[in-house]
């Protein structure tokens, strides 16, 4: 078995997904009664669907945005930016997750590879900034002052993930490289745990069931709810060793 100590030299790349946001009360999206259970994909998360019907669009996604703004942050999210600041090391946190709850947790070493909902993208001017509150179809692009442009700052279905090189870059230099609440299922994200046993890290999923058991991606696979397995994972690995 693989070991990793504590080191100045060690690096930390964290995946997280839907799965670390459930117990915050936000609906993941590939369960059984998740979103994508009660939403058509084509409708509301690709670029033909937001331009078939925009109205659609904003309505799902000022929803989500109204019930992220409430949510806390849970001793998941907590307990990783609680690593962050222990950690000697290089640390990077890429989610997949768009309701900010890794910042309310007080994350700062963060990427958002699919957008923020507190975000907003002009299609006009192509500028992106800070949003909040409902978007609409009358919503005016603060940049450019364009009416009828604005879209969430989300990475829909066809489109590149935000912050590839570096994340990649990462993945390429990691010595750890842990997984927590996503179902491995959607690219390229999926890929990433191949990417750091090419690079020779320890690789660890944290999940409620695993995602790939039997297939020898992962080093360790623990599995629990996230607010339970994540900071008792975090405080063994900042004492010393994992193994």
């Amino acid at each position: 078995m693989k070991q990793i100590e504590i080191s100045a030299a060690t690096s930390i790349v964290v995946l997280t997904g839907a799965g670390i946001s459930q117990e915050s009360g936000l609906d993941t999206f590939r369960d059984a009664g998740g979103i994508w259970a009660r939403y058509d994909i084509d409708d509301v998360a690709t670029p033909e669907g937001f331009h078939r019907n925009p109205p659609l669009v904003h309505d799902f996604y000022n929803e989500q945005r109204r019930e992220a703004a409430i949510a806390r942050a849970n001793p998941a999210h907590i307990a990783l930016a609680d690593l962050e600041k222990a950690w000697p090391g290089r640390f990077l946190l890429v989610t997949q997750n768009i309701d900010g709850l890794h910042e309310k947790a007080g994350s700062k070493a963060l990427f958002h590879m699919h957008g923020t909902l507190d975000g907003f993208l002009c299609e006009a001017c192509g500028g992106r900034g800070s949003w909040s509150g409902d978007m609409s179809i009358s919503s005016t692009c603060p940049l450019c002052g364009r009416s009828g442009t604005l879209r969430p700052d989300i990475v829909w279905f066809g489109e590149m993930p935000y912050h590839m090189p570096d994340i990649y870059r990462a993945l390429g230099e990691a010595d750890l490289f842990l997984s927590i609440g996503t179902s491995g299922t959607v690219y390229p994200a999926a890929d990433f745990v191949r990417e750091a046993r090419q690079a020779g890290a320890v690789t660890i999923e944290l999940n409620l069931e695993s995602s790939r058991k039997g297939h020898g991606l992962f080093d360790i696979e623990i599995e629990g709810k996230a607010g339970d397995c994540v900071p008792t994972f975090v405080d063994e690995l900042l004492k010393g060793r994992i193994s």
